[in-house]
């Protein structure tokens, strides 16, 4: 049917026939993607996921590729000058390319999706999810650069001298490469040392950590920087490399979950055994609480206080952050109302100096 169209167009005006094409082409083209995503929503069913990661980031790409495909082909049945046919034919070749570098980007990112989705972070036990995830992310934008560097070079062979004189040019850079890489050291060790985070995994997406002497988690780990979502909603952003070459604190490197401690200061005059049994108390009636540790130690003495350490875990850290500040608040309450005598004191002991030096 479209060579019997193309044919068509041949005996039309040169200026009609364009119209016409380009007319067309895009017709089919929409078409061509409504039919597209209606058989994937059909095939789908009820879960439609990837029917709308397909049609969030199909949106505008395919739109496009189809119809230069179909004018790229169509344009030889136009009567158009031999010199403007080869400008236009290199044009349409180019923006092909583009477009083909633009659906295939899409589609990783749809790819992403789904495997987001397989692998959901929100879990209590994510650890596996969290190890994916990193990787998933740090492929996605490696594949991205060389998708790109490969669009660029097929782009740049549409060019006759490119293809002439290729062996020079490859010689050239060569050299060039080699001059790039001293000016660019510093963040070729970012790449490769993004590339062994990815695989070897220090820290992985949502991991909590302690850098800089900051509390936070790990938002983003990008090609050459990584992004640290401090406590208090600040963004710490580091060099890649500070990961593999500076010591961290991860919280979460093999397990969610984190013990939290809570710290109290009192008097010898408390009973150790009320406390206890009002800790345990405290964590049973708490959905913070995993139910998996809970420790009351006197971890420390001086002359004028004890240390009461209180131990508990929970899924995640987040979780244990809240857990801390209910329990320290109910004890430091129980404490208040039913032992306010054994809150930290100073004493003093008076002496009458004077009495005794006449008595003496």
């Amino acid at each position: 049917m479209m060579p019997l169209i193309f044919s068509e167009l041949s005996g039309a005006p040169s200026w009609l026939g364009a119209v016409l094409l380009v007319t067309l082409s895009f017709a089919v083209g929409f078409l061509a993607r409504y039919i597209l995503l209606r058989f994937i929503c059909y095939w789908q069913g009820r879960d439609r996921k990837l029917f709308k990661s397909l049609e969030k980031h199909l949106r505008g790409s395919i739109f496009l590729f189809f119809p230069l495909l179909l004018i790229n082909v169509g344009i030889n049945y136009i009567n158009i000058n031999p010199d403007a046919l080869s400008f236009i034919t290199t044009t349409l070749n180019i923006f092909i390319i583009i477009s083909f570098c633009s659906v295939l980007i899409r589609l990783i990112n749809v790819a992403q999706d789904m495997l987001f989705i397989r692998y959901d972070i929100n879990l209590s036990n994510n650890l596996r999810a969290r190890k994916i995830r990193t990787q998933i992310i740090y492929v996605k934008k490696v594949a991205i650069v060389l998708l790109v560097a490969l669009c660029v070079s097929l782009i740049l062979l549409n060019f006759p001298g490119v293809r002439k004189f290729g062996t020079t040019i490859l010689a050239g850079a060569g050299v060039a490469g080699i001059i790039i890489g001293f000016a660019l050291q510093k963040s070729l060790v970012n790449l490769f040392a993004g590339i062994q985070i990815a695989f070897t995994q220090p820290i992985k997406i949502d991991d909590a950590v302690v850098v800089e002497n900051e509390w936070g988690w790990i938002e983003e780990i990008n090609l050459t920087y990584v992004v640290v979502r401090i406590w208090d909603l600040r963004r710490l952003v580091l060099p890649i490399t500070y990961f593999t070459e500076k010591p961290f604190q991860n919280w979460t490197r093999n397990n969610a979950q984190i013990l939290g401690s809570v710290f109290l200061y009192l008097d010898y005059s408390m009973p150790l055994e009320p406390l206890r049994q009002q800790f345990e108390k405290i964590l049973s009636e708490t959905k913070l609480w995993d139910q998996q540790t809970q420790v009351l130690q006197v971890s420390d003495t001086t002359d004028k206080t004890m240390t009461i350490r209180l131990l508990m875990t929970a899924q995640n850290s987040p979780t244990a952050w809240d857990l801390r500040c209910h329990v320290r608040e109910k004890m430091i309450e129980f404490i208040q109302q039913n032992y306010p005598q054994s809150l930290p004191q100073v004493r003093a002991t008076l002496t009458d100096s004077g009495a005794r030096e006449t008595h003496g």
